[in-house]
């Protein structure tokens, strides 16, 4: 393992094709900043990437050559940490780095002070308060924890330098059964306990065999309208259910909804990874939900990721953005073929919301410990 001085001058750095001694940092770092270099966004002093590594914290001096260093979901092949560029209708996009703070952590306790600790750094570099999220610390960071995960975090980074903080905690720590208690106190202590009888109804009411809470999401830091967020996943799902759902949203466009989901998955019914819903809520309106995402695992539906590249650009294009954008996103990600591999363009997702034009959000996997093949779909797997 490199020295400290030595591990944080390579950290920071663009960083290529990763030698035989690169460290997980230099990995995500320099996808980070070409990315951030292909939607023109400047790092003039770092912060960025400084705030990166409070993230990342010990897991950013390990070789890749020892593998993962545990079984995070956040991305496929476990790495723990995944990058996204959002495409605002008539905006320049931005650009959005999640990690899994606590991914050396050896029990679910410890990855839950792991992730307080690297959140405590960030609060601290840019000046901003970690009380709503300890509003609801008790219900998610039980003594004794369970589920996958215990904290994520996730910075969107913007032109002002001023980033935007997304913290993601587990509905599960209780337990599968008891999620949704947890979440509908948690959403009545945040002041939205009136949304939560829609919310069941209408975004799970198939819970919990086949509709499952998975995030409960709170903003923190430089936000206008700050949110708070649950994530439902649903199993077994059809195109005309993503249509019910997006129906919640007031001045919605379920049929909107149905089109991008039917775009990206190239199938009426999702029978393999599951469609993921996020409804959000700010103090605009704490009945209804402010905005619907909606997640499409478009890796799970298309052979390789030059098939994703293409479903992806057509989406951009139906709502009026430039893909070529995109592709220089995905150039700044990998030098390999897009066709010779899948899942480097994990999600897709469309983002509506009240009285604001639609946003467009691409995932990607940093691919720090392998490629996956392409699939080879047959027609009945495509759906």
């Amino acid at each position: 393992m490199s020295s400290t001085s030595h591990s944080h001058r390579t950290f920071l750095s663009a960083g290529g094709t990763n030698g035989p001694d690169a460290v997980l940092g230099t990995h995500v770092s320099g996808r980070l900043h070409r990315l951030c270099d292909a939607a023109g966004l400047v790092d003039s002093d770092e912060r960025y990437g400084h705030s990166l590594r409070d993230l990342l914290g010990p897991a950013a001096e390990l070789p890749l050559a020892d593998g993962p260093v545990s079984a995070s979901f956040v991305s496929d092949d476990h790495t723990p940490a995944e990058l996204s560029m959002a495409f605002p209708t008539g905006a320049p996009p931005s650009v959005r780095v999640l990690v899994e703070p606590g991914c050396t952590a050896a029990t679910l306790a410890e990855n839950g002070r792991m992730g307080w600790t690297a959140l405590g750094k960030l609060a601290a570099r840019w000046a901003f308060s970690v009380e709503p999220l300890q509003r609801v610390g008790d219900l998610f960071f039980p003594a004794a924890p369970q589920g996958a995960f215990a904290l994520w975090c996730a910075l969107e980074l913007r032109a002002s330098g001023e980033p935007g903080v997304k913290t993601y905690v587990n509905p599960l720590a209780h337990g599968r059964h008891h999620s949704a208690q947890v979440l509908q106190e948690a959403m009545a202590r945040l002041g939205y306990g009136s949304a939560w009888p829609s919310l069941l109804k209408y975004a799970a009411p198939r819970y919990p065999e086949c509709d499952e809470f998975l995030f409960f999401a709170v903003d923190l830091g430089a936000w206008a309208a700050p949110r708070v967020k649950v994530y439902v996943v649903h199993r077994d799902f059809s195109a005309d259910g993503v249509q019910s759902v997006s129906g919640m949203l007031r001045g919605g466009h379920p049929q909107q909804a149905r089109e991008f989901c039917r775009m990206v998955g190239g199938t009426e019914h999702f029978n393999h990874r599951p469609l993921v819903s996020c409804l959000a809520f700010t103090e605009q309106d704490t009945r209804r939900p402010s905005g619907y995402t909606l997640h499409v695992p478009v890796r799970d539906y298309t052979d390789n990721d030059q098939v994703a590249r293409d479903r992806a650009a057509s989406v951009l294009r139906r709502h009026g953005m430039d893909p070529s954008v995109l592709d220089r996103a995905l150039a700044a990600m990998t030098e390999r073929r897009l066709a010779d591999g899948s899942g480097l363009i994990s999600y897709i997702s469309l983002v509506q919301g009240h009285r604001q034009p639609p946003r467009v959000t691409t995932y990607f996997s940093p691919e720090a410990y392998r490629v996956n093949p392409p699939r080879g779909l047959s027609q009945a797997e495509r759906g």
